[in-house]
């Protein structure tokens, strides 16, 4: 969930020698295409350009950034086939991106845009925050058009790995079939995997190392009633604090009542599964 993330500034370089400890790294896997960019190469693109967010997620704020177009450094090709981009940050945050947003930046939906932190002009340190959202940060133009959420804002990015929709990558995600396509438990579970998974796994599935698994070894519905779901939802530091509490919360505007029921009758159906 959007949290005041620690960074951990180090890459995972896939398949190529070690980078120096300065290097800053990301890494594109598409397939059988995998590539590695410096900052400095992403910088030095000639699509490279002045980008302003007015409403940047992460900052809270008016932003402007150095950035690169991710369509143009992913490559059509290198989409065409891709159900979903994995976004993977330096900290634990594991964003699950229908690859179709990123298409949609063609036909007029929201452009996606790297975000490249120059060393000679660092970015502002996130609120509350000894870092910078760099050195690679996924933002959005005109995020409204496809409607992304707040956890599709990934910063501290270290790479982006085409994946199988998360379902499919992982069954026990998956509710009951003879459910009809317009059950609140199915609305549940994708309001589930955009915002939740992120940070937290169920039963095991995801990549997110920051929250707890809300499936095992019990389901959070077991242990904490729909009134505490809502409110740790809305308002983590109203029901419990402890000093390393990253989560800030939803607002009705990222997760309308209506999505945040459902999302609690995904996790207590799945609690049943």
């Amino acid at each position: 969930m959007l949290i005041g993330r620690i960074v951990l500034l180090a890459a995972v370089i896939l398949g190529a020698a070690p980078a120096s400890a300065t290097e800053r790294i990301l890494t594109l896997k598409f397939g059988d295409d995998s590539r590695r960019f410096t900052a400095a190469e992403l910088l030095a693109r000639p699509d490279a350009a002045t980008l302003a967010i007015p409403n940047d997620v992460s900052y809270k704020r008016a932003m402007t950034y150095r950035a690169v177009p991710m369509l143009a450094v992913i490559g059509a090709a290198a989409l065409k086939d891709a159900d979903t981009i994995e976004a993977r940050a330096s900290d634990g945050f594991v964003s699950q991106i229908p690859a179709e947003l990123v298409k949609k930046a063609a036909e007029g939906g929201s452009v996606p845009w790297i975000a490249i932190e120059d060393p000679d002009a660092p970015w502002p340190n996130l609120d509350g925050q000894q870092h910078s959202g760099g050195p690679f940060y996924l933002v959005w133009e005109n995020p409204e058009r496809s409607g992304i959420g707040s956890e599709q804002w990934p910063f501290a990015l270290v790479g982006l790995t085409a994946v199988e929709h998360p379902v499919h990558r992982w069954p026990q995600l998956a509710v009951d079939a003879a459910l009809p396509e317009t059950a609140p438990e199915r609305r549940g579970q994708a309001s589930f995997i955009t915002n939740c998974m992120p940070c937290h796994r169920l039963k095991g599935a995801g990549q997110g190392e920051i929250g707890p698994d809300l499936g095992q070894p019990m389901n959070v519905t077991a242990y904490v009633t729909p009134a505490g779901i809502r409110a740790i939802v809305r308002d983590p530091k109203a029901v419990r604090t402890w000093p390393k509490q990253q989560m800030t919360g939803f607002t009705a505007e990222q997760i309308p009542d209506a999505e945040l029921d459902a999302l609690i009758a995904f996790l207590a159906h799945m609690a049943k599964r």
